[in-house]
């Protein structure tokens, strides 16, 4: 596999070079103190200045490296690729002031070579143990011993140095593999939760590919019935009771007609087209008519959260479709007058629907908006599992409570920020 295989960009590189870059201020911290303090604390006789010059030069560098990190937007594979190597060569360049490979601090190689293995490519990660045992074997040969005049002393310093070599690599591997395995739960959460969301949308396309169909074949039917409508209405003989239920019902089929040239259009992806911005309150108010219209034995009333002027959102027929569903559910659970209350923040637009019937089944409160809502013995839960579908497009969430005091509530939060 060619060497340039490592230069392959993932959104991941940049957290975790932030993360190696942050490390490296605390490894370089406790060099320079092992560096300062050896010669007093443990009498050994060390080289300050190359040791303290080479330390100098990699905290620049990586102050440099830092500062680039912090205008970047993503990084290669490479990029990280060559600091772990950076990092051995730094490594290899002290242990070769400081005794080569009978310095027990040589095997602090292996946190590098364990971080290229979570995080990188099999080719770089073959590099980086390439590197590493190179700088390895170099230092068995080229390197300044450090003069050690009592070999019993000298055992017993190497002993020590062993057990902290080990301390601070089972700590740095630690702490990377720890936030490494976080970032991949997270990553996996998300990536569930993107592909139940692919399946939602696809049954709602399905959905909407029926309804489209639904709605070319009703057509006939509908002019059929009021045709015959109307020539019911022209009967002289017809009572006045009889000509109040003829004029209703030739009033819901002309609601019926309204709903399928909507559905039609829709399905021909015009309903994204012209959108335009309306007052929060004037647009749930006509949504409100409307509905009224399709269902006038059913009651409401609208109560408005603020008395300054409501923020303006998208006419998007999706919302409205979205507060239609929520409304009728309301509406089949109780007799009772629905409550409507539209509130608003700086960040979000809130609108109520509120019922006072026996309230939500607690599977639907359970089980609502993992997968898709459950049937029930008020419904299928499909009108649920569209109306969430339409307003998590939006951007918004869809939330279903029972209140203490009785009744349903139905919760729609839309960023204003995304209108």
């Amino acid at each position: 596999m060619p060497f340039i295989s490592c230069n392959i960009d993932n959104p991941e590189h940049l957290t975790n070079l932030r993360r190696l870059v942050s490390s490296r201020w605390g490894v370089l911290a406790a060099m320079a103190a092992l560096v300062i303090t050896a010669p007093l604390a443990l009498d050994i006789s060390l080289p300050q200045t190359p040791l303290l010059g080479i330390l100098g030069v990699t905290a620049l560098f990586n102050l440099i490296v830092q500062w680039r990190l912090r205008q970047a937007s993503s990084v290669t594979a490479y990029e990280l690729f060559s600091q772990l190597l950076f990092d051995i060569v730094v490594l290899g360049a002290l242990l070769f002031f400081s005794g080569g490979a009978t310095n027990p601090l040589v095997s602090l190689l292996l946190p590098a070579v364990a971080i290229a293995a979570l995080t990188l490519p099999a080719p770089c990660v073959f590099a980086v143990v390439g590197g590493a045992v190179f700088t390895y074997s170099l230092l068995m040969i080229y390197y300044i011993p450090l003069p050690m005049p009592d070999a019993s002393r000298a055992t017993r310093l190497h002993l020590i140095g062993m057990w902290l070599t080990f301390a601070i690599s089972a700590a740095m591997i630690a702490w990377f593999v720890v936030r490494m395995t976080r970032l991949i739960r997270e990553r996996d959460a998300a990536l569930a939760g993107a592909r139940e969301q692919a399946l939602r949308d696809e049954r709602v396309m399905a959905m909407g590919t029926l309804a489209a169909g639904a709605a070319h074949e009703l057509g006939t039917p509908l002019a059929t019935i009021a045709l015959l409508a109307g020539e019911l209405a022209k009967e002289p003989t017809m009572s006045q009771a009889a000509q109040e239920d003829i004029a209703l019902l030739r009033q819901q089929i002309g609601i019926c007609k309204t709903i399928i040239t909507g559905l039609s259009r829709r399905a021909e992806a015009e309903r994204l087209e012209n959108t335009s911005m309306q007052a929060a309150d004037t647009w749930l108010e006509s949504v409100r008519q409307h509905w009224h219209a399709s269902r006038p034995k059913a009651g409401s009333r609208l109560v408005i959260g603020s008395d300054h002027p409501a923020p303006t959102l998208v006419t998007d027929p999706r919302l409205e479709q979205a507060v239609l569903n929520l409304l009728n559910n309301a509406a089949n659970a109780t007799t009772m007058p629905l409550e409507i209350r539209l509130s608003w923040c700086s960040q979000n637009i809130c609108i109520d629907i509120r019922d006072f019937g026996p309230g939500f089944p607690p599977s639907v409160l359970q089980l609502g908006g993992q997968h898709s809502f459950p049937a029930h013995e008020l419904g299928s839960g499909v009108g649920l599992m569209l109306t969430q579908t339409a307003i998590a497009q939006l951007g918004g969430q869809l939330t279903l409570s029972n209140p203490e005091d009785g009744g349903a509530l139905a919760r729609i939060e839309l960023p204003q920020t995304a209108q």
